[in-house]
C-alpha cells in the first residue's frame, strides 16, 4: 500500500509546475501575440512625435500601460468567445476552451487588467492617453466581440478601428495631445487591418463556418473577397504616402512605404488572380498576403520612427 501510495504521489506534478501552467495559461489569455503587433505601431508614432528619441522612461511607461489595457481586451474577448475558440481547430487550444482557466476567474483577470491600464496611464503617463486606452478597449470589447463579430461580414472593417488607437496612445503619451499625423497612422491600421484579417479567415473558412461567424470568407466568394482586399490594400498605400506630407518627412519614410506598398500591391493581384483561377482555401496561398501584411505595417511603421532621426 504504501509503496503505491509513494509511486502515484511521484506521478503527480510539483507545486511549481502546476503554478507555471497557470502563469502560462493567464499568459497565453493577453494574446501576447496580437499584443506584440499593437507596440509596434505605438512606439514609432512616439519617435514622430517627439521628432526623434522620446524620454525612455515614457516608451518604457506607455509600453507598460498598452500591455495592460490591450491584454484586458484580449482576455474579455476570450470570455466572451469562448463558445466559438471550442469549435474552431485554429483556438480550441486556447486556455478557456481546455478549462486551463475558469471564465469567471479569467473575468476578473480582464476587469484587473483594464482598471490598471487607466491608472497606469492616467497617474504616470496623461489622463488623455487613460481615456483613448479605455476607448479602445471598450469598443473592442462591446462593440466588435459583442455585436459586429456575430451578426455582419463587415466586422473587422468597423471593429478593426479598435487596433487603431495605439498610434494615438503614443503620439499623446508624448504630446499631451491630438494632431493631424496620428490620425494618418489611425487611418492606416484601419485600411491595413482587412486585408490583413480576411487573409487570415480565407486560410480557416471552414473554422469560421463551423463557429457560425460571418467573415466575408465565409459569405463570399474568393475571387470577390480578393478584390475587396486589393481595393484595401490600395487604400493603405495610398494612405500611407499622406503621412510624407502631413508629418513633414524626410526621404527614408516614403521611399520605404512605397517600396513596402508595392509588394503588398503585388501580393494582393496575385491572390486576386489565384482565386480567379478557382483556386481556394490553402491553395490560393492567402497566408502569403497575411504574413507579409504584417512586415508591411512593421516596416512602414519603424521607417516613420527613423525617420526623424536622420539628417536628410
Amino acid at each position: 500500500m504504501d509503496v503505491a501510495k509513494s509511486a502515484g504521489d511521484a506521478e503527480q506534478p510539483t507545486p511549481p509546475r502546476r503554478l507555471r501552467d497557470v502563469l502560462g495559461a493567464y499568459f497565453a489569455l493577453t494574446k501576447p501575440r496580437i499584443i506584440e503587433l499593437l507596440l509596434v505601431t505605438t512606439v514609432p508614432a512616439m519617435f514622430l512625435a517627439d521628432r526623434g528619441v522620446p524620454n525612455l522612461l515614457l516608451v518604457l511607461g506607455t509600453l507598460i500601460g498598452g500591455v495592460f489595457a490591450a491584454g484586458s481586451a484580449n482576455v474579455f474577448n476570450c470570455v466572451l468567445d469562448r463558445d466559438i475558440d471550442e469549435r474552431m481547430r485554429r483556438t480550441r487550444r486556447r486556455p478557456l476552451p481546455r478549462h486551463a482557466v475558469s471564465w469567471h476567474k479569467a473575468t476578473v483577470f480582464a476587469a484587473v487588467l483594464g482598471v490598471l491600464s487607466v491608472l497606469w496611464f492616467g497617474l504616470l503617463i496623461n489622463w488623455l492617453s487613460a481615456f483613448l486606452a479605455l476607448a479602445a478597449n471598450a469598443f473592442y470589447v462591446l462593440i466588435y466581440t459583442m455585436i459586429l463579430k456575430r451578426h455582419t461580414s463587415q466586422n473587422i472593417v468597423w471593429g478593426g478601428i479598435a487596433g487603431c488607437f495605439p498610434p494615438l496612445i503614443g503620439w499623446t503619451a508624448v504630446t499631451g495631445q491630438l494632431a493631424l499625423a496620428p490620425f494618418v497612422l489611425f487611418a492606416i491600421v484601419f485600411f491595413w487591418t482587412p486585408p490583413h484579417t480576411w487573409a487570415l479567415a480565407m486560410r480557416y473558412r471552414e473554422d469560421y463556418a463551423a463557429a457560425d461567424v460571418p467573415m466575408l470568407p465565409v459569405i463570399m466568394a474568393p475571387a470577390g473577397v480578393a478584390k475587396r482586399i486589393l481595393i484595401y490594400s490600395v487604400l493603405t498605400v495610398v494612405t500611407s504616402m499622406l503621412l510624407w506630407p502631413v508629418a513633414g518627412t524626410g526621404l527614408l519614410y516614403p521611399i520605404v512605404a512605397g517600396l513596402c506598398g508595392m509588394a503588398l500591391l503585388v501580393e494582393s493581384v496575385q491572390l486576386l488572380r489565384r482565386a480567379r483561377a478557382g483556386l481556394s482555401d490553402a491553395l490560393m496561398k492567402p497566408m502569403r498576403l497575411f504574413h507579409w501584411s504584417n512586415s508591411y505595417l512593421a516596416l512602414i511603421f519603424v521607417a516613420a520612427a527613423v525617420d526623424p532621426l536622420l539628417p536628410f
